[in-house]
Parts: structure tokens; C-alpha cells; sequence
């Protein structure tokens, strides 16, 4: 390989590599995220500074100049990075509209309980407002349905993302009849 080739694939990927350690250090970059771009950088450096190993590449899959080679495999990596999180992105996709969702209809029932009320109607017997979804929108169960239902009552109840804890647990009692 030539040395300026190599010598720029090395500054790059060193560049890289001091990058995602820097957005670690900054809290811009999530660990687990870190680790899938760190080995990247650190497989794409090795080949960089290991010439004979990526000549022997190379030479296995058919490509002739070794540093093409080196930005085959890079290249790779980014693509398998990209599907990586192409999939994470879809899955919280779907959570949010199912979180979306079960907070509009949090809102209506709310709003219901309100006007009723205001009517002048006596507070309702309480049960569980939402009940929990046997499967979540990726075809998974969720953690908590693992778990024995006597096990799950006596565990302390978790506020879930946009909701306020009191809020939503007086959602979660209140029931307006109808519903």
C-alpha cells in the first residue's frame, strides 16, 4: 500500500476514533452506541496500520489495490451501522405512536371525567384506566408480562415517558362510565 494512502486512512481513522471517545466524554454519544462506532474505527485503524493483513484480504475477496479493499470493509461497516440503527429508529418510531396514543386517549377519558363531574355526577368507582398491552408494536412482549401478576402488584408503579407520575396515576384510577 502506499504510504500516503496508508498514512491518511491512519490520520482518519484516528480522527475517528478520538471523535466518539470525545462525544462519550460529552454525553453527546450513548455507550452502547459508542461501542458499535469504536469497533469500526478500531477494525478500519488495524487494517490501516497492518498492511500484510490487508493485502491477504484483498487478495481473499478478489480486489486488487489493497486500499480499496480498506474502504470496502469501511464502507461495510457503515452500511451495517446504518441498518443498525435504521432498526432501532423504527422501533422507537412505533413506540412513540403507540405512547402518543395512549396519551390522547388518557386525555379524552380525562376530559370526560371532567365534564361529567362538573355536571354535577359523583366520582366513579376507580379501576385501571389503561390496561397493559399484552405485546408491544414490535411483536415482543414486554418484560412485565413475564412476570407473575402477584409479583407485578406489589411492585411500585413507574411513571411512563411525557406523563407526570401523579397524573398519570390518577388516570390510570380514574374511569368514566362508558368507556
Amino acid at each position: 500500500m502506499q504510504a500516503r494512502v496508508q498514512l491518511v486512512t491512519i490520520v482518519g481513522a484516528a480522527l475517528l476514533l478520538l471523535a466518539v471517545l470525545e462525544m462519550v466524554r460529552r454525553r453527546r454519544l450513548m455507550e452502547r452506541y459508542a461501542l458499535l462506532w469504536l469497533l469500526s474505527a478500531v477494525i478500519v485503524l488495524g487494517l490501516s496500520i497492518w498492511s500484510g493483513a490487508l493485502a491477504r484480504i484483498s487478495h481473499a475477496i478478489g480486489i486488487i489495490y489493497p486500499p480499496n479493499a480498506l474502504f470496502f470493509i469501511a464502507i461495510t461497516c457503515i452500511v451495517l451501522l446504518l441498518l443498525h440503527f435504521s432498526s432501532v429508529l423504527s422501533r422507537l418510531s412505533d413506540q412513540t405512536e403507540t405512547l402518543a396514543q395512549r396519551q390522547a386517549l388518557l386525555e379524552e377519558r380525562l376530559r370526560r371525567q371532567e365534564v361529567h363531574e362538573e355536571a354535577g355526577g359523583a366520582p366513579q368507582r376507580t379501576r385501571p384506566l389503561v390496561p397493559e398491552p399484552a405485546q408491544g408494536g414490535n411483536g415482543r412482549r414486554p418484560l412485565d408480562a413475564e412476570k407473575p401478576a402477584r409479583a407485578r402488584a406489589q411492585e411500585p408503579r413507574r411513571p411512563e415517558a411525557g406523563l407526570s407520575g401523579s397524573g398519570l396515576e390518577r388516570a390510570r384510577l380514574e374511569r368514566v362510565p362508558g368507556d
